[in-house]
């Protein structure tokens, strides 16, 4: 079980187009080693910005979940209802779940920003990485025609994506300036 698990973050990794392709990878375990991917994605990224921000490995790892189902989201509205191909069809969103969650995979590769000088560089090239995988796996589990397409639905969630979290921070730090301490 744990090879499986090592085989699709390293084909992941690859960014292997027949990862997506092949329905034994979306089997009764994919969800957890989707699942398993995200969290250990979000406590790389923790463990790789904790030179800069104390973020607590709990949290990073609860909030990988939460960008997971985003994802997710974002992606099966926009590429299976809003922008559908011929070939789309009946994609589930299980699928599309556990192929968003392999394609952070890369993103493992933060826990190797072991100093402060590599952070930067590291988490720069793994969320380009992450978003080339994002936009393989979208292709290839959509079954749309062009990388074109793909990426156009990736990145049109990315905005929505950033759109509402930028839109939280600031209603935060708007009720945070609100606070009197007299």
């Amino acid at each position: 079980m744990f090879a499986e698990f090592l085989n699709i973050v390293f084909r992941s990794i690859k960014l292997d187009k027949n990862l997506y392709r092949n329905n034994k990878n979306f089997g009764e375990a994919a969800i957890y080693f989707a699942g398993s991917i995200m969290i250990l994605d979000g406590v790389a990224g923790a463990i790789a910005a904790n030179t800069i921000i104390k973020t607590p490995i709990g949290i990073s790892g609860l909030m990988s979940i939460l960008t997971w189902f985003m994802w997710s989201i974002l992606i099966y509205v926009i590429g299976v209802k809003i922008f559908p191909d011929k070939g789309t069809g009946n994609i589930s969103f299980k699928k599309v779940l556990i192929g968003i969650g392999y394609a952070h995979a890369p993103g493992l590769l933060r826990f190797l920003a072991v100093t402060p000088e590599l952070m930067l560089p590291i988490i720069f090239l793994t969320q380009f990485w992450i978003f080339a995988s994002l936009t393989i796996s979208t292709k290839e589990i959509l079954n749309l025609k062009s990388n074109f397409k793909s990426f156009g639905v990736v990145f049109l969630a990315f905005l929505i994506f950033a759109i509402i979290s930028l839109s939280f921070i600031a209603g935060k730090m708007d009720t945070l300036s609100n606070i009197s301490y007299t």
